[in-house]
């Protein structure tokens, strides 16, 4: 029997998956940028049902990423098994912008996919996107592109595919490191996997950048330095050429064998508001059945190289149900730990940002840099994954400055958020307020909607927002009374990928979530009793 998936199996931002199979156990890793903790790793049993189970990068021997730029950070992690261990490579990018890319390649290792995991051995920094090879006889390589800064014809900067042997017993990469692959006429050759199979080396790789020309090329060599002939067909999958499908921006992928030795695509793509390009859910990962056609090529199951919205797989006697996440997702704060839902932008010292001891039942934020800050500012977030959506929180906050400011955001970076926030006017009311970053590159010029809405003094504020697709609505409430629109309708398509299309490119995704910012640097604590997110449908 079969049965079907539907795309994309892991919704809002989770871009450049990496999966690999332990027994009956898949697991997909996905970037995160500079979101705290670092990598995303899902765990199925089905390939349709996916539960985030670990965010290993948790501690600053692994990762700092204070002063990284907007959408720096961790890119395109490789995830695999081998010799009883998780291999987790990725890189840390710390800076993008113009001819130069600092970006550096690291390994930990863990016995079990919740850890621990080990501090990383440093490998390069000779380009991103990084990927280990367990071949067959036991030795280890590495694959990275490799970053060309000077000005190359069309702007190419992607340098060829490197290849170079880990030596586990030196914690280091050893031997001559060979150009393995320039790629095609597509360019903009990154993200390689290497897998061998019937006496082929088969390279996988993304190209043609990760916007609306993205694909996925393959190639094989009977030696793994090459030469590598490129697949026939090629490109195996993209959507560069069939504008309306749904699944935007396919590429970026990686394989893996199921036990009755069927293969599984997973790649990353994104769903365009309707009438629009842009994504404000960033780049989502979705899955593909693929075959191993009798000339020894891959190729997408259902024909042709167009990803589909659904596919059909095989299923055991009980078959496989995807379930439908929740209509609402209700979070409170227990001391402990963030409800798994949440993270924060850079810094590995989160306890400097909020406690969820110092008012027990309580999310206290403590009021840090403006918002936007590449090093430390009190942002907790979730994901927005769909189109239609809600958010909620309550607040107790006692401002005593207008330099002091907590509340409610839909936040993409520095320069593309709304912010619904609590702080004082210039007689020192209380007073709500919108402010917004309309894209404003490299400005960050900040718009801020007049008059401020007056508060009770001494009561808390609900506070929420509406999402319908390209329209924001903030609202509020307070006592007994009932929820009040608040500011202008928004355009939330602008936070988004695209942006406004005048500013340069991102490669993350819309979060919603609390906030605290103190620019007078006294950490003004703000205190969020619940957090509400519902999915909703027209």
């Amino acid at each position: 029997m079969t049965d079907t998936i539907r795309n994309p199996i892991l919704p809002g931002f989770n871009p450049d998956p990496s999966i690999c199979r332990v027994g009956e156990d898949y697991y997909i890793a996905t970037s995160t940028f500079e979101w705290y903790p670092g990598v995303q790793i899902h765990h199925s049993r089905d390939l349709a049902n996916w539960r985030l189970v670990s965010r290993p990068l948790a501690r600053a021997a692994q990762l700092d990423m204070r002063g990284n730029p907007d959408s720096c950070g961790i890119w395109a992690p490789c995830l695999t098994h081998a010799d009883g261990l998780f291999w987790l490579i990725y890189t840390d990018m710390k800076r993008y912008e113009g001819n130069f890319k600092d970006g550096h390649n690291y390994l930990v290792t863990a016995p079990a996919i919740e850890g621990p995991w080990s501090d990383p051995v440093y490998l390069n920094s000779s380009g991103f996107d990084p990927s280990l090879f367990h071949d067959d006889d036991g030795r280890k390589w590495l694959v990275n592109l490799k970053w060309d800064y000077r000005q190359r014809e069309g702007g190419d900067r992607f340098g060829g595919i490197l290849l170079q042997e880990y030596d586990v017993e030196r914690r280091q990469l050893v031997g001559p490191i060979r150009n393995i692959f320039a790629g095609t006429e597509m360019k903009l050759t990154e993200g390689p996997h290497l897998y061998r199979r019937d006496g082929w080396y088969h390279l996988l790789v993304a190209e043609g950048g990760t916007g609306y020309d993205h694909a996925v090329t393959m190639a094989r060599s009977r030696e793994i330095a090459g030469p590598y002939e490129v697949h026939p067909d090629n490109p195996v999958l993209t959507t560069r050429q069939d504008p309306d499908n749904p699944l935007q921006r396919a590429g970026h992928a990686d394989l893996v064998d199921t036990p009755e030795g069927e293969t599984y695509m997973v790649h990353l793509c994104s769903r365009p508001l309707p009438g629009t390009r842009r994504s404000p859910l960033g780049r989502e990962t979705a899955i593909q059945r693929v075959e191993w056609g009798e000339d020894g090529w891959l190729r997408l199951a259902h024909g042709g190289n167009v990803p589909a919205l659904e596919i059909a797989i095989s299923g055991d006697k009980n078959g496989v149900t995807q379930q439908a996440p929740a209509e609402e997702e209700r979070y409170t704060f227990a001391p402990g730990a963030l409800p798994a839902a949440f993270q924060w932008l850079r810094t590995p010292e989160p306890e400097r940002l909020f406690s969820l001891d110092a008012r027990p039942g309580y999310l206290r934020l403590f009021g840090r840099e403006s918002v936007g800050s590449w090093f430390e500012q009190a942002l907790v977030a979730r994901r927005q994954d769909g189109w239609h959506c809600s958010a909620e929180t309550e607040l107790e906050f006692e401002p005593d400055d207008i330099q002091q400011f907590a509340g409610l955001i839909a936040y993409y970076n520095r320069f593309k958020f709304h912010y619904l926030a609590v702080s004082l006017n210039d007689e020192g009311d209380k007073v709500l307020s919108v402010m917004s970053c309309h894209d404003e590159w490299p400005s960050g010029q900040l718009d801020i909607a007049e008059p401020g809405v007056a508060l009770e003094p001494g009561l808390p504020v609900r506070l929420g927002l509406d999402i319908r697709e390209r329209e924001l609505q903030f609202r509020f409430a307070q006592g007994s009374a009932g929820w009040r629109p608040v500011g202008p309708v928004l355009d939330a398509g602008l936070l988004s990928d695209e942006g406004s299309g005048r500013a340069h490119g991102y490669f993350t995704g819309n979060f919603l979530g609390m906030a605290a910012h103190d620019i007078s640097g006294r950490a003004t604590p703000a205190d969020f009793a619940v957090f509400r997110y519902r999915r909703n449908t027209l």
